[in-house]
């Protein structure tokens, strides 16, 4: 009796081997729904078993059915959920590694901004109600929303989440429609802006001596855009240690970064160049400072390079746009795969 089993594997290998000859084999994973009669085995059938080793036989067969389904089932898994082209992998690592930049950049950003707030004690009790105009402050605020955007858009591309890349996708255009909106908003009321503009120079040079942060800016626009005050050179008598009846030395004077050469023999700074310069007429202050105020130079600087401003602006919004396509076509893939994925396990229940 011992023989019988083997006899019946030689039957099924050889019924096997003419149906291939025939052309009527077919393939592990079949196309469509695998077809089931009514006691719900497959329609497969194999011939030659005797009665007394039947039961051994289908055993046999049954577990060689169930191993080519499983070994299948990981096959298609393994392809249904991987990118079915180089561009989505493309795709789909240049978000991560583009995100993982901007995350390292927005945690510098941060980092910088905590550091300027707390070497310069602002969170003191005597320096608190000045906090809102720290500029640092808005350092922090930009670095901790570029660090999280950036983190969510990363970790959602490289795991696939998408949650992640939802809510990624979804602060994005809310950050484009907010970047197209103040464009149109600076356009329509570009003469309220120079009001905004002198307001806001005006409250610098109010905290000159006092914000280290806003003294650096100052002095950076006055050098660079060879100015003097916001107006004019006399808008500084607006400050406390630069007024006319201040008891210092500072008295009628003027940042040395309005000084035409605030550097003696070109390498020290000279402190002392914008004494009494208000005291001074326009014709013998103009071999000294700068007579023409910011807000002017400010104006004509942006007019000379409205060009270059205008093509960063649309390379930003155009890279947003583009990490928003991006991010679509992954969330597009990723359902895809699901849905494939779901489909085969239905087939095999």
């Amino acid at each position: 009796m011992g023989r019988f089993p083997t006899f019946g594997k030689f039957l099924f290998f050889w019924e096997r081997r003419n149906r291939f000859q025939n052309g009527e084999n077919k393939p592990l994973i079949p196309k469509g729904d695998v077809a089931t009669n009514a006691e719900g085995t497959s329609s497969a059938s194999y011939l030659g078993t005797h009665d007394s080793s039947g039961s051994q036989t289908s055993s046999t067969l049954s577990s060689h059915e169930d191993s080519t389904r499983a070994s299948s089932r990981n096959v298609f898994t393994s392809r249904a959920l991987s990118p079915s082209s180089w561009s989505d992998y493309i795709f789909k690592y240049l978000l991560v590694m583009s995100n993982l930049l901007f995350t390292v950049l927005g945690l510098v950003t941060l980092v910088v901004g905590l550091w300027g707030l707390i070497n310069k004690e602002s969170f003191a009790q005597e320096k608190i109600s000045g906090i809102g105009t720290d500029p640092m402050l808005l350092f922090t605020f930009l670095g901790l929303v570029l660090a999280l955007l950036s983190l969510t858009g990363c970790v959602g591309a490289l795991r696939e989440n998408m949650c992640l890349l939802r809510t990624f996708s979804a602060t994005v255009l809310l950050l484009v429609a907010t970047q197209v909106l103040a464009a149109v908003v600076l356009y329509s009321l570009q003469g309220q802006i120079v009001e905004y503009l002198r307001s806001g120079m005006l409250a610098a040079m109010v905290r000159y001596q006092d914000d280290l942060d806003l003294r650096f800016i100052t002095d950076e626009i006055q050098t660079g855009l060879q100015c003097c005050g916001a107006d004019t050179y006399r808008d500084w008598e607006i400050n406390v240690y630069f007024n006319c009846s201040a008891p210092g030395v500072q008295a009628c004077g003027v940042p040395p970064s309005c000084c035409i050469d605030p550097l003696e023999n070109g390498t020290v700074w000279n402190t002392q160049c914008g004494v009494g310069a208000q005291q001074l007429d326009e014709f013998s202050a103009q071999s000294v400072i700068f007579l023409g105020g910011c807000l002017g130079s400010i104006s004509r600087w942006i007019e000379q390079h409205s060009g270059v401003i205008v093509t960063v602006v649309i390379i930003l919004l155009g890279v947003q746009i583009l990490t928003l396509f991006i991010t679509a076509h992954l969330l597009q893939k990723i359902r895809w795969s699901r849905a494939q994925h779901d489909a085969y396990l239905q087939s095999l229940q």
